[in-house]
């Protein structure tokens, strides 16, 4: 054995290598879950709460999921964000309660709860609706537990122990009271009006319950006779009207024109095969779409007899296509200015009962309001010809009332051309088949009367913060344009609108006692009292019973979700206040949970329940596409967890562009995985260089400029990464907080300091100065960087921060129960941060110029070599001391000039402990360079 291998083995033992229990692999998904079970052990919420309870109070105000089936990466986005955004602002020093919610009612429990009848050879009709309802909570129980346990296990920390359901006795009772708030504020009405109705379901839909969709329409262009008119040219005419609903024809009741559109009376001189059209057919059009119409209808040509004004057919009375056939009544040509010259024929047919703007055009006008459909979408049996035919089956496709209108229309001689349209139409979300509109009896809340309640929600807007900022133009566009809240539905699963309607009169009855004495029972009782208890024990002595209907209709369950502030901000201890800080979901929920808070919150009280809104995308899957089990591209978060660990999962979230849809795979995850293994070894060499550092090793760090100049600067860098930790949360700008975290970990510590330190930390005397300097700097950085993360990577922080030095730092049960570290001001230091900018540069430079040395050969490793470096800067010249250490070679000349450097193999021998080439290393018996000497000397001598 060589001399020189002698004495590698015989000073091994002096040099200092990092040890931890912190290992190298996380093992995430096998650990995660005993956090959990140690967080709920040690009651981590309850302490939180104790320990923050004199603390300023910040809300965020959970959007309740809705309790069916398991979570999606939908959930796992949402919730990891509110999680992240929760511990933040704990940690910055706020009392951040968090009480998560669930949406308990509604249609897909009652589907669910219908299909195991069907399954079982039973009818929901069969059932009472008491019995029906107790199996409705059954069902939800069951998934808000389900779904509790995930978000746990995604470590997320909250009121997992009371969480506020919309289908408890206060929830329910609170509901109603906000109901009766509208009708006693004159907000409430019953009205006929066309709502989006959904035939499977057979109920009344919000517009936040419909989703639009690729449909392919029948088109068809209707012949309309001529009966009456004061204008010589269309005696003997037909108006051609043009519609993508042909079902609605039955219910046909008037013909809306433009006033100042320039129309023309037709006469058919020529057809093609097929056409429909006759030779001698007298047609009347707006010119601006003749062409299209005269194409469809495969008619080769034309002559124009007369050209007219709207104004010239105002007044005309057709018949309609199908008189004579139990349709015989007047069609009245009226006007209406959203009739357009962009599609169609220039004629819009009306049917009053099917659509907004022909409700408001036929109740104006004294036209009929029909009610031809039943509730499933069938025609009525009293509908001519086409009784008991329905529009849409089941699975949402076109039924035989679509065609049967068209044959007949056809068989009269009336149809001039049939065609199809893909276009966007609204579908229901659920049920996921075409609605349609359907004038119904429904209860509505007013937008524009004495309340004023559009005005109140365009100004509260206004006053509040919309993250990002074209949220607010979004809203404020749906809100200027929606038109009154239809709130019933028609369905047994749900809040009731409570209220009595007078038989007599139609009014509702609004007495304070009979709502109290509602809103007490539904307290003892929950909402189930509506059915329990007779109509006289709401209406009291003062009342009787047979002079009221009692209503039994259910809210819209956006009103029920709308209404959460009134039952869990406003009333929960741990919360109550007047305004959560945060509402945070997905961008869908500008026409969901933010539109329906912001109208009961405005109507009720006058203002936002909201002081800032932020919004994030859809997750998609690599590719870029919606996530379906038809396509096969469902990421599952339960199976991600399963395989990688939530930490990834959350790690994914917070450094992705959240404010824009994202995608997600294996690419994506093994992306994540990289970026978490470099954060975790950051940790793991932290914790590794701190093994055995004691109070009695530590150098204060009040005054920095006692300190090495590297550690000055990791100071300062330690000082800006705080603020701009503190920035990014204030801001809500949560998307580049891990990044940054992530870069400073990779580049300001283990590329740069970590390297340059490694000599210092394993080969320094271990009391001198500049060691414990750097050891007590390193222990800054993971006490900051440990609870920095913690809110990110919740899982790993609280691992790494079981693993610290004990007696060292704050002796907190759990990472999550700390705040982020208050650093000196006098940390911060620009001018020395700008001059080893300098510094910097040149490190990467001689790096750059040794590199290459490094692939052929020339050299070993970069200790091996020597710089010779011209510079003209000072700064630089300055630091000449260091800059072989900062370099990682082993010797360094200067000289002042143009810039210019040259690498050259170091002289002298190689030290067998620090590896350092150095010429004095050769006048040493052990091959020790003079430091190593005197470091193993006191060794010896200690």
């Amino acid at each position: 054995m060589s001399d020189t291998q002698d004495s590698k083995d015989k000073f091994k033992d002096t040099v200092f290598l990092p040890k931890t229990d912190f290992p190298m692999r996380g093992n995430l998904p096998q650990k995660e879950p005993d956090f959990v079970k140690q967080w709920q052990e040690m009651n981590l919420y309850g302490k939180l709460r104790e320990a923050s309870k004199d603390k300023p109070k910040w809300i965020l105000h959970d959007g309740p999921p809705y309790a069916n089936g398991n979570i999606h990466m939908g959930h796992a986005l949402n919730k990891i964000l509110k999680d992240v955004v929760n511990k933040s602002w704990q940690m910055l020093g706020y009392n951040a309660p968090y009480v998560p919610g669930w949406d308990c009612h509604g249609l897909p429990i009652e589907w669910k709860v219908e299909e195991s009848y069907r399954n079982a050879g039973k009818n929901k009709d069969d059932v009472d609706s008491l019995t029906f309802r107790a199996q409705c909570r059954d069902f939800a129980q069951k998934w808000v537990d389900t779904q509790s346990a995930q978000f746990q296990r995604l470590g997320v920390i909250g009121n997992w122990e009371t969480p506020y359901l919309t289908m408890t006795r206060h929830a329910e009772a609170q509901i109603v009271r906000e109901i009766h708030k509208f009708a006693l504020n004159g907000g409430l009405y019953k009205g006929l009006k066309p709502v989006m109705w959904s035939t499977v379901e057979k109920t009344a839909l919000a517009e936040a319950e419909v989703e639009y969709k690729d449909h392919k329409s029948v088109t068809v262009w209707v012949k309309f006779p001529v009966k009456e008119t004061k204008t010589d040219a269309l005696k003997g005419t037909s108006i051609v009207i043009w519609t993508t609903t042909p079902w609605t024809l039955p219910s046909n009741r008037g013909i809306a024109c433009g006033e100042e559109m320039e129309y023309g009376v037709y006469t058919v001189d020529a057809v093609g095969e097929d056409s429909r059209a006759q030779i001698g057919d007298r047609l009347v059009l707006a010119d601006s779409l003749l062409e299209d119409a005269k194409e469809k209808a495969k008619i080769e040509q034309l002559t124009k007899e007369a050209g007219l004004k709207g104004t010239d057919i105002l007044g005309t009375v057709c018949a309609h296509p199908l008189h004579g056939k139990g349709y015989d009544f007047d069609v009245p040509v009226l006007s209406a200015d959203f009739v357009t010259e962009e599609t169609g024929t220039g004629f819009v047919h009306i049917a009053p009962s099917h659509g907004a703007d022909d409700f408001v055009l036929g109740k104006a006008s004294g036209l009929e309001i029909t009610d031809n459909l039943t509730d499933d979408g069938k025609f009525r049996d009293s509908v001519p010809l086409f009784g008991g035919m329905e529009i849409y089956d089941r699975d949402g496709k076109m039924g035989e009332g679509n065609f049967a209108p068209i044959k007949a229309i056809d068989e009269a001689g009336c149809l001039l051309a049939k065609g199809s349209l893909k276009h966007e139409y609204p579908h229901s979300w659920r049920s996921k088949a075409p609605v349609i509109f359907r004038a119904t009896p429904q209860w509505f809340i007013a937008m524009d009367n004495e309340i004023g309640l559009r005005t109140k929600a365009l100004k509260a807007i206004e006053d509040t913060r919309w993250i990002p900022e074209k949220g607010k133009a979004r809203i404020t566009a749906m809100i200027e344009n929606r038109p009154d809240w239809c709130i019933s539905r028609q369905r047994a699963w749900g809040v009731p609108i409570a209220l009595f309607v007078s038989k007599k009169d139609g009014s509702v009855l609004k007495d304070e006692a009979v709502f109290k004495r509602i809103a007490d029972a539904f307290e003892e009782e929950g909402a189930d009292a509506w059915w329990s208890k007779s109509a006289q024990d709401f209406l009291g002595g003062k009342y009787k019973a047979e002079d009221f209907e009692q209503v039994f209709d259910i809210v819209d369950v956006w009103f029920e979700s709308g209404s959460t502030h009134s039952f869990v901000v406003d009333n929960r201890e741990e919360l109550g206040v007047e305004k959560s800080d945060l509402y945070l979901e997905g961008s869908d929920q500008h026409r969901g949970w933010f539109h329906s808070s912001l109208l009961e919150s405005c109507g009720t009280k006058g203002h936002a329940p909201y002081k800032n809104v932020l919004t994030h995308g859809f997750v998609l899957d690599e590719k870029g596409y919606k996530m379906s089990k038809s396509l096969g591209n469902v990421v599952d978060p339960l199976k991600i967890m399963e395989q990688s660990g939530a930490d990834i999962l959350r790690l994914w979230t917070m450094t992705s562009d959240y404010a824009e849809d994202i995608r997600i795979g294996q690419d994506t995850l093994k992306n994540t995985s990289d970026l978490y293994r470099r954060i975790r070894n950051t940790l793991r060499f932290l914790l590794g260089a701190l093994e055995g550092f004691t109070e009695n090793e530590k150098v204060d760090l009040k005054n920095p400029k006692d300190l090495p100049e590297l550690e000055q600067l990791l100071l300062h860098e330690l000082s800006q990464m705080d603020k701009a930790v503190r920035q990014s949360i204030e801001g809500y700008d949560y998307g580049r907080l891990a990044g940054r975290l992530h870069g400073f970990c990779n580049n300001e510590l283990s590329s740069f300091y970590f390297d340059i330190r490694k000599d210092r930390l394993y080969c320094d005397a271990p009391d001198s100065f500049e060691r414990r300097a750097c050891r007590s700097v390193m222990a800054h950085i993971f006490d900051c960087l440990v609870t920095w993360l913690a809110p990110i990577v919740s899982f790993t922080a609280e691992e790494a921060w079981s693993c610290r030095p004990q007696g060292v730092f704050e002796n907190a049960e759990s990472v999550h129960l700390r705040e982020f570290p208050v650093l000196p001001e006098n940390w911060e230091n620009e001018q020395l941060a700008n001059r080893w900018n300098e510094m910097k540069l040149l490190r990467k430079q001689v790096l750059e110029f040794i590199e290459p040395l490094r692939a052929n050969k020339e050299l070993g490793s970069s200790l091996e070599a020597e710089a010779i470096i011209t510079t003209p800067l000072d700064t630089v010249l300055e630091m000449k001391e260091e800059m072989a250490d900062i370099c990682i070679i082993s010797q360094i000349e200067f000289k002042k000039g143009d810039p210019a450097i040259v690498i050259r193999e170091a002289e002298g021998e190689k030290c067998v402990r620090c590896w350092k080439v150095l010429p004095e290393v050769a006048e040493s018996a052990d091959h020790l360079c003079s430091r190593c000497t005197d470091v193993v000397t006191h060794k010896k001598a200690a």
